[in-house]
């Protein structure tokens, strides 16, 4: 389990990184068109917004798994460490049912409806499903993740 949790950190990192340095390019393509050549590219901005839900959904996945989502911890900090044991646990049970109920399911039937209409980006093109789909693929990341942190001494 241990070799799984490092490859899909090291295979996150590097994937959110790529999103990233895709949305620094696309934003500096962006002022170039529009101050160097004077008109700007139609996809650059609905292109910033897609990487931009995608940076931020993934990266929200990849740091529940890293324990560095944003919490209130001074009553945990306050509890003898078997409590904290079991108050951790049963907040990573109540994400893995979160990530399960809300995003994967929901999530994928967001994704199947938005297929099943035809709904398409006005600039790109592209079927919005496939910008939805990282809701529930990051619900199954967070599944993972969930797991994991419940499973370890």
């Amino acid at each position: 389990m241990e070799v799984a949790y490092k490859t899909m950190n090291k295979a996150i990192e590097y994937f959110l990184v790529f999103i990233f340095s895709l949305l620094v390019l696309d934003v500096i393509w962006q002022v170039v068109s529009r101050y160097l050549i004077g008109q700007s590219s139609s996809f650059t901005e609905e292109f910033a917004r897609f990487a931009l839900i995608w940076l931020a959904i993934l990266g929200a996945a990849y740091l529940n798994g890293q324990r560095a989502h944003l919490s209130m911890d001074y009553l945990l900090r306050k509890l003898s460490p078997e409590a904290l044991k079991k108050r951790l646990k049963i907040i990573e049970i109540l994400m893995l049912l979160f990530a399960l109920i809300v995003m994967v399911i929901g999530g994928g039937n967001l994704v199947y409806l938005t297929f099943i209409l035809g709904q398409q980006s006005p600039a790109m093109g592209i079927s919005l499903g496939f910008i939805y789909s990282i809701v529930p693929i990051s619900g199954l990341i967070i599944i993972f993740y969930s797991i994991y942190n419940i499973t370890r001494p």
